[in-house]
């Protein structure tokens, strides 16, 4: 998926929180305009803490908890979008999933979505915090958790906070290390999706894998 945001998607995000958070009066369209400047867009925005978001003019304590909720809202309608036994169609469920599951993220965080024969979704576990090098993740644990989830296939997932879904040589040599260790017990490694800020990118689309 291509990174990147076209000109006119500043002014859809603040009409849209200016719906959220008044009904979309003048005054909150500009509220919205000033949030969205003041934290850097959406993703700064949701990150924010309440306390950062009551020091604005116009935010009292309901409406900062009203723009807390809004992203874990989102994380949880993507969560049911993508239940156990739930059958992945294509790799644009899988992405617009981890994408609403990780995007917002300050930290790394590396995740597993673990598949049946079939490609039914058994379990999605968040596995590994912090930087995403050898020796922060663990072959042994993913292979571990595959075995006793009776998975498959694997999908692997992490974010880069910095909103660039480029791998870096570090994810392509641990993405070696896992299909590696993954394929000694014969489960197959489908992808390792890098999520970035409203991007993602297919390492297995690369050729990576």
């Amino acid at each position: 998926m291509a990174c990147g945001r076209t000109n006119g998607n500043t002014a859809s995000d603040a009409e849209l929180l200016a719906g959220l958070l008044t009904g979309g009066v003048a005054a909150s369209r500009d509220l919205a305009e000033d949030l969205l400047l003041r934290f850097g867009g959406l993703r700064g925005l949701f990150n924010a803490r309440p306390a950062a978001l009551r020091s604005v003019p116009g935010i009292g304590s309901a409406l900062a908890l009203r723009i807390v909720a809004l992203p874990e809202l989102a994380r949880r309608y993507y969560e049911q979008s993508m239940p156990a036994g739930h059958t992945i169609e294509s790799p644009a469920d899988t992405e617009s999933f981890l994408m609403a599951r990780m995007r917002h993220l300050g930290h790394e965080l590396f995740c597993c979505l673990y598949l049946d024969n079939r490609h039914r979704v058994l379990r999605f576990d968040e596995m590994f915090r912090g930087t995403i090098d050898g020796t922060s993740v663990y072959p042994r644990e993913v292979v571990k958790e595959a075995l006793a989830t009776n998975a498959a296939a694997v999908i692997l997932a992490h974010n880069h906070p910095s909103g660039v879904a480029e791998p870096s040589q570090a994810d392509e040599r641990i993405t070696r290390r896992l299909k590696s260790a993954l394929e000694l017990v014969d489960i197959r490694l489908l992808d390792h999706l890098i999520i970035g800020d409203g991007c993602s990118t297919s390492m297995a689309s690369r050729g990576l894998l």
